[in-house]
């Protein structure tokens, strides 16, 4: 029963680091194999598309699991704890990168969304605008691998995918972040290094999730629910506005919504 345990342990941490760091870096390599900045709209898209899906796997698959597991009063509670926590952080890495004018500004392109705005404008800047970046993504992948670990913990195909549409919605971030990089003549393996470890802590988060999952179902239902909520703050506070500043049109809205059918879609096989 324990080396049962332990190997459903060990393919739970698996995915968690295809989730993170495979996705990252290969939204980085996608970025270094086409030498050139990805489009506003290009990067919109995708991160519409994988924000639709997002929002099924929040809504159709952690949600009802934490529902079944403690009630509805409890995931309430855990939903509103994960948007406060990220929203807390996003105000502190706006108020940062910003010295202190940022207060959930709608910025109008991604270099300002994923805090690069002061990288392009000075070389000198670019060790500490680039660790801001990686840090600011890296918060947010914490809560997705909780979400992994919690949910495989639980249930292993839940687990499993979760992993498989965190990924796919990590690409286009690691698309986002490394394009300034390379912008900016870092070379573009290190680029592709630096994009894979932004993802490294949703290893982390997986680790957490597999802790909090043992203990028991009332702190599987807490963590399942506190990672939707961070995701959705993630969706409708931060990708979902921008994009609909950057494009300009109902395009992203559009694309998010093919995105929340594929997602039904996934979650019902």
């Amino acid at each position: 029963m324990q080396v049962r345990t332990l190997c459903r342990n060990m393919q739970i941490i698996l995915f968690s680091a295809i989730a993170g760091i495979c996705g990252m870096g290969l939204g980085g390599l996608i970025s270094a194999i086409l030498l050139k900045r990805p489009s506003e709209n290009m990067i919109c898209w995708l991160l519409s598309f994988a924000a639709g899906v997002m929002v099924s796997i929040v809504c159709f698959g952690l949600v009802p699991e934490a529902f079944e597991l403690a009630g509805v009063p409890v995931s309430v509670v855990g939903l509103m704890l994960g948007i406060v926590i990220v929203m807390g952080l996003n105000h502190l890495i706006d108020k940062i990168t910003t010295q202190g004018k940022g207060n959930l500004k709608i910025h109008s392109t991604h270099e300002e969304l994923y805090h690069e705005s002061l990288f392009i404008k000075d070389r000198a800047k670019m060790l500490r605008s680039g660790m801001l970046m990686l840090v600011a993504i890296a918060l947010h992948n914490v809560p997705e691998g909780i979400a992994i670990g919690a949910g495989g913990s639980h249930n292993f195909h839940l687990g499993a995918l979760l992993a498989l549409m965190i990924a796919l919605h990590n690409i286009p971030e690691g698309m986002a972040i490394s394009a300034p990089l390379l912008a900016g003549g870092i070379n573009k393996w290190k680029v592709v290094f630096l994009t894979s470890m932004a993802g490294a802590t949703t290893l982390l988060g997986g680790f957490i999730g597999i802790i909090i999952g043992n203990i028991s179902e009332f702190a599987i239902a807490i963590s399942l629910s506190c990672a939707g909520g961070a995701m959705l703050y993630i969706v409708f506070g931060e990708i979902m506005p921008q994009s609909v500043i950057m494009t300009k049109n109902r395009t992203a809205s559009i694309v998010t919504l093919f995105g929340i059918i594929v997602g039904l879609i996934v979650t019902r096989i």
